[in-house]
C-alpha cells in the first residue's frame, strides 16, 4: 500500500478544519493544520441559492454536514426570508426562485402577509413580496470548526498554533514548511490564510467590508428565544438596501445598514455595539481553489464564504484524494486569472483593433480582461442578418491561443486530446480535453502547420493550464500562450469568399498566406453557420488586417450578434453549456471522439458508453419568450431539468434555449415549460 502523502493545511480556521476533517476521513491522515486562533465569529447567515449552481451545492452540503455534526448545534435551520419593496426587486426574487428550483433547493414565493406571517417584525404594507427558502439559516462557525477538528483529530490529524514563516521547495515542488518552533515536512501544503505571498503567488482577493449592529433588547422579541437557539424567526435580507437581520436571543443583528421602515421595532431601537465584518472576495465573487501554476504540491483554498466552507473543502479533498473534483470548479479554479493581470472592473487590455472600434461607436464589456466589442451603431439583429446574407468580421482576440511545438508535440495532443491529429500539416480538427472520469474539461480547435508546430484555439486559460500540467518532463513540448503578441478576426458569411477568393474554401483547412500584404494564419472553419475564416496574424499587423478587410466592404458584428448567430448553428459553449460533470455524448460531441485513435485520457472512463446509453442529453428548445439561462424546465408538470444559456435567433426569428433534459424528454416535438421570473412559458423541444 503506498504511502499517505503527509499534508499541511495553513490557516486555523474554518475552512482549514473543515479541510482536516475531509481529507483524514477519506484515508489521508498524515495531516497538520498549523495556525492559532478559532474560526471568526462571522454573523453566520447561510443562503444557499445563488445563480451559480456549483456555488449553492456547496453551501448545500456544509449545510447538510454541519446539521449533523456532535455537540452544541452548528447550524440552526430558521430558514431565510428575502423581501421585495419594489416591482423589479419582486421580478429578482422570482428568478431567484426558479435558480432554487434548477438546483434543487426547496423554496416558496410569498405574499406580503405570508412574509409578516413568517417575520412578523415587518411592516407589510411596506413589503410586494417575498423569497422563503426554509432550509436556510444561520452557522455558528466556530462551534462548526472546533466539531470537524475533533473529528480530524481522534482520526490522526495534528494541530498547532504556530507562525509560518517559510515554505521550503526543492525540484519544482514543497518539501516543507518553516514555522518559529520548528519545521514540518510536507508533500502538500494547503494555504486558506494567505500563505502564497510566500512563494511569489498573487491571489486576487477583493475582501468586502461592512459594519455590523447589535441593537439593544428588543421588547418585540422578549420570551421568544434563549441562550441556546438565539433564533427562531428566518435570516432577513432586503437587497435594495443591503440590509440583513437575524437574531441574537432578545436582541437583533443588522448588516450593511438599517431599514428602520421595513422594520418599526428598529425605530426606538437603541444601537449598543457595531463591529466590521470582512467577507473574503475576490473579482468575480467566486471562491479562489486550485495548485500553484508553478510549485507542485502548493494548493489554494482562499476568499471562502462561511457557508460554502464544508462544501469547498469536500471538493478540494475530493481532488487531492481522487485526481479531480465530482463538481464543475472552472468557475472557482485559481487558474481561471492570468497572473500577471489584477482584473478590475473596467477591462485592462484591448486588441490592435480598438481604436478603429472605437470610431465605429463600439460598445464593449469585459472578457478576460480584455474589452470585447458588444455591438456597434447597429443593432445586434442588424449585425445577425448581414453576416447571414453577406459577410461580416467579428474581433475574436479575446479568445484564448496557443502554440503547442517541439519533437513530442504531436504524441503529446493525441495523449490528451479525444480527436486524431495524425494528418498532415494544413488541417483542422475540432477535439476535446476530458478528465479521467470522461468528463469534458475543454474544446480546442488545433490546426497542425508543421510536422513539429501546432495552432490551438483554447475555451479558456484552464485549457492552457491543463496542458501545461500535463507536460512531458523531457522537455519534448513547448506550450506557450500566443493571446498576448496576436490577434484574431472572425471573417464569416456567404459573400467571404469574395473578399478573399485566394484562400482556400476547403473545410477544416490551415494556411500560412497573405491577406493583401499582411501576413495570416487562415483557418477555414466557423462557429457561427456561415463559410469565412479564422484569420490570425500578429499584433503589430493587426491593425492593417482590419484596414484591408474594411477597405473590402466587410461589415462589423459583436459579441451579441455572434451570440445569436451560435444559438442558431447549436454550437454550445464549454463552462457554460456543459462542463466536467458531463461526458462528451451527453453533450452532443460525440463526433470529436475518436476512440479507434488509441489512448488518450479519459478514453477508459467511455469505454461502454454512447449516444445511445447516455441518461440526459444537452437539448435545443424553441422557447415562447426570450430567457436567461439557469431557469428549471419542466416537463409533464415537474421541474426535469434546467436551461444553461438562451438567446433570441434573430435570421430564424425565434427564441432558443440549451437544457439539460433527461433522455426521455429529449425527443424532438416534446412539449416543455420553462419557469421564466415566476411565469412558465411554453417551450418544445427542436
Amino acid at each position: 500500500m503506498a504511502a499517505r502523502p503527509r499534508v499541511v493545511v495553513l490557516g486555523a480556521g474554518l475552512v482549514g478544519w473543515a479541510l482536516a476533517d475531509e481529507l483524514t476521513e477519506r484515508g489521508w491522515t498524515a495531516v497538520t493544520v498549523l495556525g492559532g486562533g478559532e474560526a471568526d465569529d462571522h454573523p453566520g447567515l447561510v443562503f444557499r441559492t445563488d445563480a451559480d449552481r456549483t456555488l449553492t451545492e456547496f453551501a448545500k452540503y456544509t449545510v447538510e454536514k454541519c446539521s449533523g455534526l456532535d455537540g452544541q448545534w452548528c447550524f440552526n435551520p430558521v430558514g431565510s426570508l428575502e423581501v421585495a419593496t419594489t416591482p423589479e426587486r419582486l421580478e429578482d426574487l422570482k428568478q431567484h426562485h426558479g435558480w432554487a428550483t434548477s438546483w434543487g433547493v426547496r423554496g416558496f414565493l410569498r405574499t406580503p402577509r405570508e412574509c409578516a406571517d413568517l417575520h412578523p417584525l415587518l411592516d407589510e404594507a411596506r413589503v410586494l413580496g417575498g423569497f422563503h427558502v426554509p432550509g436556510d439559516g444561520l452557522l455558528h462557525a466556530p462551534r462548526a470548526a472546533e466539531a470537524q477538528a475533533r473529528r480530524a483529530k481522534a482520526r490522526g490529524a495534528r494541530f498547532a498554533a504556530e507562525e509560518v514563516t517559510a515554505i521550503e521547495r526543492s525540484g519544482g515542488r514543497v518539501t516543507g514548511v518553516v514555522t518559529t518552533a520548528g519545521r514540518f515536512r510536507a508533500d502538500i501544503v494547503v494555504s486558506c490564510a494567505g500563505a502564497g505571498k510566500l512563494v511569489g503567488l498573487h491571489v486576487p482577493q477583493v475582501p468586502l467590508t461592512h459594519e455590523y449592529a447589535m441593537t439593544a433588547p428588543v421588547p418585540e422579541l422578549a420570551g421568544h428565544n434563549d441562550d441556546h437557539v438565539q433564533a427562531g424567526k428566518p435570516v432577513l435580507r432586503h437587497l435594495d438596501t443591503g440590509m440583513y437581520l437575524r437574531e441574537h436571543v432578545d436582541r437583533l443583528g443588522i448588516g450593511v445598514a438599517v431599514a428602520a421602515g421595513l422594520l418599526p421595532a428598529l425605530r426606538d431601537a437603541a444601537i449598543e455595539s457595531t463591529r466590521t465584518v470582512v467577507l473574503p472576495g475576490t473579482p468575480d465573487g467566486r471562491p479562489l481553489l486550485g495548485e500553484h501554476p508553478d510549485i507542485d504540491g502548493f494548493w489554494v483554498a482562499e476568499a471562502v464564504r462561511v457557508e460554502h466552507s464544508a462544501g469547498v473543502a469536500r471538493e478540494l479533498a475530493r481532488w487531492l484524494v481522487d485526481g479531480q473534483p465530482s463538481l464543475a470548479l472552472h468557475g472557482c479554479d485559481l487558474a481561471r486569472f492570468a497572473p500577471s493581470i489584477r482584473f478590475p472592473a473596467e477591462p485592462v487590455r484591448t486588441s490592435p483593433f480598438h481604436e478603429r472600434q472605437i470610431a465605429l461607436g463600439a460598445q464593449f464589456r469585459s472578457a478576460a480582461g480584455w474589452a470585447r466589442p458588444e455591438r456597434y451603431l447597429a443593432e445586434a439583429g442588424t449585425e445577425a442578418v448581414v453576416t447571414r446574407e453577406r459577410v461580416s468580421m467579428f474581433d475574436l482576440t479575446s479568445v484564448p491561443r496557443l502554440a503547442v511545438t517541439g519533437p513530442g508535440a504531436l504524441p503529446f495532443l493525441q495523449a490528451m486530446t479525444t480527436g486524431d491529429l495524425a494528418k498532415a500539416p494544413g488541417t483542422v480538427t475540432e477535439t476535446l480535453l476530458l478528465g479521467e472520469d470522461g468528463g469534458v474539461r475543454g474544446c480546442l480547435v488545433v490546426a497542425r502547420l508543421g510536422d513539429e508546430r501546432f495552432h490551438a484555439g483554447a475555451g479558456g486559460r484552464l485549457d492552457f493550464d491543463w496542458l501545461r500540467r500535463h507536460l512531458p518532463r523531457d522537455g519534448t513540448v513547448q506550450v506557450h500562450e500566443t493571446t498576448p503578441g496576436t490577434c484574431c478576426i472572425g471573417l464569416w458569411g456567404p459573400s467571404s469568399g469574395e473578399v478573399l477568393p485566394e484562400l482556400s474554401t476547403a473545410d477544416f483547412s490551415a494556411e500560412q498566406t497573405h491577406v493583401g500584404d499582411v501576413p495570416v494564419v487562415a483557418l477555414r472553419l466557423s462557429t457561427v453557420g456561415e463559410p469565412g475564416w479564422e484569420l490570425h496574424t500578429t499584433a503589430d499587423f493587426g491593425r492593417r488586417l482590419w484596414d484591408t478587410l474594411r477597405a473590402h466592404g466587410v461589415a462589423v458584428a459583436g459579441h451579441r450578434a455572434f451570440t445569436s448567430l451560435r444559438l442558431e448553428a447549436g454550437v454550445p459553449v464549454p463552462g457554460v453549456d456543459f462542463t466536467t460533470e458531463h461526458d462528451p455524448y451527453e453533450a452532443g460531441l460525440g463526433p470529436a471522439v475518436r476512440m479507434d485513435k488509441g489512448y488518450f485520457l479519459g478514453r477508459d472512463a467511455l469505454a461502454g458508453r454512447s449516444a445511445a446509453t447516455v441518461s440526459r442529453r444537452l437539448t435545443r428548445l424553441s422557447t415562447g419568450t426570450v430567457v436567461e439561462g439557469n431557469e428549471p424546465v419542466y416537463a409533464d408538470g415537474r421541474p426535469a431539468g434546467y436551461v444553461t444559456s438562451a438567446g433570441y435567433g434573430h435570421t430564424t426569428g425565434e427564441a432558443i434555449a440549451y437544457a439539460w433534459l433527461p433522455v426521455e424528454y429529449s425527443g424532438s416535438g416534446t412539449p416543455v415549460e420553462i419557469e421564466h421570473f415566476g411565469t412558465r412559458v411554453p417551450g418544445r423541444v427542436a
